[in-house]
Parts: structure tokens; sequence; C-alpha cells
């Protein structure tokens, strides 16, 4: 049952970065490229050879990537190794894929396109994050440093992309791009911080239920999570209860719902949001 449901977790989680993969590449070819409107990352650098050598943003991507992919491997782990080497080969195609048909843009107005267009990649990479990933390039430097320092991946990128698309002035010698580039920086890295942010916040409940055994099992087979058991006395009633506290993230807890809601009905909950929690399946302290 637990590997049946791990094995499930993880199909899921690859299908929302083949997902996210597709809507990252979609937001660059649609409303950023065409446009010419740059953004920071290895994105943003493959866009720049593309305006001055012709070569396909996807050839770029996948190539700058196989080589940081390489101190990706080494620092963050082979399970980080995995995915991201699925994800660059998949964005690439997916660059390659849209950028030949997709000829014009989708909408003309340069500022809605920036706004759009980072919008969408940087959903994509926030939730890429999330589960694991990484669309690579400056991701992986991001992510090494959170890794290390308690700073967020969204701002490193920041930084890194001030330099990246302050760079394009000397290929355009023009400041309409830069200021393009600065709204499409500032979007995407406000988006991924957002995106992981409301992903990390974790709830505590407080089950009350003449069912609790069954409840405990349920969670801890189901969700991977562990469950607490205290010993309680309803003063109103005088009687003993069994009572369980359980911290999950805020993404799980309408799982934790269905289970009591099955299994007991007549439960009494309480949930409560938890300012940071520290330990095996949730951070890391630093």
């Amino acid at each position: 049952m637990k590997k049946n449901n791990a094995l499930l977790r993880e199909v899921r989680s690859y299908a929302v970065i083949t997902l996210g993969l597709f809507v990252m590449a979609l937001g660059w070819t649609a409303f950023l490229i065409p446009n010419e409107i740059l953004g920071g990352g290895v994105s943003g650098i493959s866009t720049l050879i593309f305006w001055v050598t012709g070569l396909p943003v996807g050839v770029s991507v996948f190539a700058i990537n196989a080589v940081l992919l390489v101190f990706g491997l080494k620092i963050l782990g082979r399970g980080f190794g995995i995915k991201t080497i699925y994800s660059i080969v998949v964005l690439s195609g997916f660059y390659a894929l849209l950028q030949y048909y997709i000829r014009e843009p989708f909408v003309t107005d340069k500022f809605l396109a920036s706004i759009v267009g980072a919008g969408m990649a940087g959903s994509a990479m926030g939730f890429i994050f999330t589960l694991g990933g990484s669309t690579g390039g400056t991701d992986i430097i991001a992510l090494i440093v959170n890794k290390y320092k308690n700073i967020s991946p969204g701002r490193v990128i920041l930084l890194l992309d001030v330099f990246i698309i302050s760079s394009s002035y000397l290929v355009f010698r023009s400041i309409e791009p830069l200021v393009y580039g600065f709204v499409v920086m500032g979007v995407t890295s406000y988006t991924i911080d957002l995106i992981i942010t409301g992903n990390k916040q974790s709830v505590q409940l407080f089950i009350f239920s003449k069912h609790a055994a069954l409840i405990a099992d349920r969670i801890g087979n189901e969700l991977g999570r562990g469950v607490t058991f205290i010993r309680g006395v309803g003063w109103y009633t005088k009687t003993e209860n069994d009572i369980l506290m359980i911290i999950v993230r805020k993404t799980e807890y309408q799982q934790v719902f269905r289970i009591v809601k099955e299994e007991d009905p007549e439960a009494f909950l309480s949930l409560s949001m938890v300012m940071g929690v520290y330990g095996i399946g949730f951070d890391t302290i630093r």
C-alpha cells in the first residue's frame, strides 16, 4: 500500500512538472520572445543568443543547462538530478516545438505581454520547486544557495536576473528592453515566492474521535504523516477521550478532513495555522 501511494505521488509530481514546463515555455514563446522582451535565467540568455545568431532557444537552453547540471548533481543530490534532467529535456523540447509553430505574439501590448508571460513562467517554476525539481539554469544556483542559506530561491534568482537583463543593453543599446525586462524579473520573482510560501505553510489539527486509531492508521498510510496520541478528559462529560495531534502542509489538510469524515462524521476537529515546522517531512533548521 505504501509503495503504491509513493509511486502514485511520484507520477503526480512528474505530471505537474510536465504541465509546469509547458506553461513556462508557452509564456516565453507566446508572450515574451515574439515581443522582443527579455527575462532572466538561462531562458533569457538563450533568448539573447537567438536574437543575435538565430539559434533556436531550445538548443541553447539544453546546452547551457547540461553544463550547470553537473554542479547541481554533486551538491543537491541524485533525486534532484533526475527531475532536473527530465525538466531540462522536456523544457528544451517544448521551446523547440512551440517556437517553431508560434511566429506571432498572442498579445502585442508589451506591458501586458510582460505581466502575463512572467506570471506564467514564475508560477510554473514555483510549483516545480515545491516538488523538488528545477527548470535548470539559475534555478540550480538558487537552490544550492537556499540549501545552505536561509535565502528564498526567488530572491537569488532576482539578483542573478538583474545582471542578465542589464547585459542586454550591450546588444540593443536601448533602455526600453531593460524596462520591460525588469518588469518580467519582478513579476517572476514575486510569483515564485508566492507559490513556494503558500505550499510550505503548515497547519496543526486536533482531532477528538471515538475512532482515533482508525483515523491515525489511515493518515499514516495515505499521507505518510506522523500522528501523536494524547489522552484527555472531557470536563463536561467527565469521560476520557483519545486526542490526535497532527501537523501537515496546508495543501494536505483537506485530505485529513476527508479521512475523518469517512471514519467518524461526528468527530470534533480544530485547525490552526503554525508559523514554522522543522524536522523530518518539513523544513530543515539552518
